[in-house]
């Protein structure tokens, strides 16, 4: 299956998503993210939405474009952003602040060598923690994406990605 098969399962209620999703995945140098960054965020995503036939389509599409570590550190980012946009968003959204002050204690050991370059690694993150809508994590990203000179172009990417999947997922099961 790759993303045009994937569209044609799209219903008629989808049309906006079929071009938005024809769009990304055509123009990708447009994206202003390399290929590693732009299918590992895509990557990340379809494993956060657990839509089995999204990752195929997009692992079809990128077969040939990228290695297997990046789909490993997407599988890495779409782990650890599951625990940690919960534990975080909680920790922003908790009107008791004495939470923010006590330890984490959550292993995030993989972070620190995700197996791909680290801006890549926080694209992933990023896209992820925007779907999981964590602002305490969509800040820090955002921070370190910039401390690493990402553009503004490739963030925005990587969370148009995110909408776009999410529309698609969620357009697909309504057909």
């Amino acid at each position: 299956m790759t993303i045009a098969d994937y569209k044609q399962e799209l219903g008629s209620h989808s049309k906006d998503t079929k071009l938005n999703l024809s769009n990304l995945f055509s123009n990708v140098d447009a994206s202003g993210m390399t290929p590693d960054q732009f299918y590992g965020t895509a990557l990340s995503l379809a494993y956060t939405l657990n839509d089995a036939e999204l990752i195929a389509a997009i692992e079809a599409e990128a077969a040939d474009k990228i290695e297997a570590n990046v789909i490993e550190a997407a599988k890495l980012a779409a782990s650890l952003m599951a625990m940690n946009n919960i534990y975080y968003r909680f920790i922003h959204l908790s009107s008791d602040k004495q939470f923010a002050k006590l330890p984490a204690g959550l292993r995030m050991n993989g972070m620190a060598n995700p197996g791909v370059d680290k801006a890549d690694f926080e694209l992933y993150s990023l896209a992820v923690s925007a779907l999981n809508g964590c602002g305490m994590c969509i800040d820090a990203h955002v921070k370190t994406l910039l401390d690493h000179n990402v553009s503004a172009q490739a963030i925005q990417a990587s969370v148009k990605l995110a909408a776009v999947l999410n529309s698609a997922k969620v357009s697909r099961s309504l057909s």
